[in-house]
């Protein structure tokens, strides 16, 4: 016989998830939202995921969230379990990934008077959410209705703003009050808000009279729409288009590499390559050296395209354009003429000429970060999704081709901290393998995104273990500390490896140290096993930000 929660807020709460279609719930485990666990694990139209560490919890929802492109509701007990979820709701806030934080709490009378795991969670996600909402609780006057109305307002939110939206849940006890019947609550009259778009006519005139159009597309999923829409651009050479790894765009005239185009660009540089109309589609850009450029540059006019987020990153912001990039093309490309700019030109040849270096470097370079990473860009499956994590793993990314492999990356505040668990979430709910790329420190900094009982055999992960954040020996600015400072403090090097950590979790494990192999290794890597499995690629001592600098140094050069 099934027991369902008595409380009448989570009744009414299952049934709103329900009537919005929104399946998955990650619970991690407590007291004060039992009735909350208890409920929707008994809700066949609900798939339950227990997982402990609350930090690691709301990240693998991200990740689900991201692969599903749906909400996914989280639910906490109360006090500092809550806070825990703040680090992913910061990323899928700056993303737009849509979280329903449903978190348990106190009756409103015990905030602030000593009661156990009692802190004031009221709003306490308000500089990071959509939206913040509380019920009453179950014996006020009015609950039911008042409760059901702010319910289908805050799930309606995450759905417009496809981010963090959070309800807190005061429950009075007893919480573990069950009943075997529930009751028959109405159909919801769905008001989510679609809007529309009609393109200005400024903005034609001011395409037809721009020489220099440049487009620059940040983090985003893959679109086959939008990459059509900037293919019809780019084939007569009318513009240029310069995109990231973890933009998910491919076509052989779009420029995918912007570091290595542009990394020693001098200020002369900047005016020759400047546009006179650039237009961003996507959210954050890794390369600094692009923000360089553009904030250097100072075109005449800037649009950008997105629904929600409309920065002003290259201090030139003209046009905010609040629509999907794929509605705004379809709108232009029925009235612009697509004619050869020369500015296309000018890009492409210089495109050539780094592109031709980058591979004369490749044919010589030694056992390092920057060769496994041009090894894994030749043999991981096409079929995999590419998990970077922060740091040293994407910025090493967008200097190599990964082909139509699907690539993402918590860029949304480029923090290490959950890149293990997102993609952990992501491959739960995706049929295609997933594979994580990850630095040593990002890996041990979330050991817990392993402790997960979902993660299917065919994840694959893969750790360059060169024993310290190694981003801090590249960047500049680290290097001019006292090198003990560096080591210790901020580099932070150690002898770690994750050998049994691997077993402790349920990972095949293997350990790599030199060139032959590690090119012998990765063909069987992918091939399909009962576990999951780690790879590790030991490159201690092996001076990897060094052969970086060389490789920029070798780019140079005439």
């Amino acid at each position: 016989m099934k027991k369902y929660s008595s409380k009448r807020s989570i009744q009414i709460l299952a049934h709103l998830l329900q009537q919005y279609g929104i399946a998955d719930v990650v619970i991690s485990p407590g007291s004060r939202n039992a009735p909350l666990a208890i409920h929707f694990s008994e809700i066949d139209s609900f798939n339950c995921y227990s997982i402990v560490d609350e930090r690691s919890a709301a990240f693998v929802a991200m990740g689900m969230a991201k692969s599903e492109k749906k909400p996914t509701a989280i639910t906490c007990t109360s006090g500092s379990a809550v806070v825990n979820y703040y680090p992913a709701i910061t990323e899928a806030f700056y993303q737009n990934i849509p979280l329903l934080v449903l978190t348990a709490d106190r009756p409103t009378d015990f905030v602030d008077i000593f009661d156990g795991q009692t802190i004031r969670q009221k709003d306490v996600f308000h500089q990071h959410s959509y939206g913040d909402f509380q019920l009453l609780e179950d014996s006020k006057e009015n609950a039911e209705d008042v409760n059901f109305d702010i319910i289908k307002k805050a799930i309606e939110l995450c759905f417009e703003k496809q981010g963090p939206v959070h309800i807190n849940i005061p429950l009075e006890e007893p919480l573990y009050e069950l009943v075997s019947e529930l009751p028959t609550f109405p159909t919801v009259e769905k008001t989510i808000k679609h809007k529309d778009y009609e393109i200005p006519s400024n903005l034609i005139a001011e395409w037809h009279t721009s020489q220099r159009i440049m487009l620059l597309v940040g983090t985003r999923d893959y679109s086959p729409e939008l990459e059509n829409q900037l293919t019809q651009l780019v084939k007569n050479h009318s513009v240029v288009v310069l995109s990231e790894a973890n933009s998910n765009l491919y076509h052989e005239k779009f420029f995918r590499h912007i570091d290595r185009y542009i990394f020693n660009f001098t200020e002369e540089d900047f005016k020759t390559y400047a546009p006179d109309l650039l237009i961003t589609v996507g959210q954050n850009v890794v390369s600094k050296k692009v923000k360089q450029f553009l904030r250097s540059a100072r075109p005449k006019q800037h649009w950008h395209l997105d629904e929600v987020w409309q920065p002003d990153t290259y201090f030139s912001l003209t046009e905010k354009i609040e629509v999907k990039p794929e509605v705004f093309f379809s709108k232009l490309l029925k009235f612009i003429n697509l004619e050869p700019r020369p500015y296309f030109n000018l890009w492409d040849v210089l495109r050539d000429k780094k592109d031709a270096k980058h591979q004369q470097f490749l044919n010589a370079v030694e056992f390092s970060d920057f060769y496994f990473f041009n090894k894994a860009s030749q043999t991981v499956p096409e079929n995999y999704n590419i998990h970077f994590a922060n740091s040293s793993a994407i910025r090493y990314a967008q200097l190599f081709d990964f082909g139509k492999r699907k690539i993402y990356c918590n860029r949304g505040t480029s923090g290490i901290d959950g890149s293990t668990s997102t993609a952990m979430g992501f491959a739960i709910k995706n049929v295609n393998p997933t594979l994580l790329i990850t630095g040593d420190l990002s890996f041990f900094y979330d050991i817990n995104g392993l402790w997960n009982q979902y993660i299917p055999p065919f994840v694959r992960i893969i750790i360059f273990n060169n024993g310290e954040g190694n981003i801090f020996k590249i960047i500049p600015g680290p290097g001019n500390a006292n090198p003990n400072t560096l080591d210790e403090f901020i580099a932070t090097k150690h002898r770690k490896n994750a050998e049994h950590l691997a077993k402790h979790f349920g990972f095949s494990y293997i350990k790599v140290e030199d060139d032959l192999t590690l090119d012998r290794v990765m063909e069987n890597f992918f091939k399909p096993d009962a576990q999951p499995k780690i790879l590790e690629v030991n490159t201690y001592g092996k001076n990897s930000a060094d052969v970086q600098k060389a490789y920029f140094n070798f780019m140079k050069e005439n």
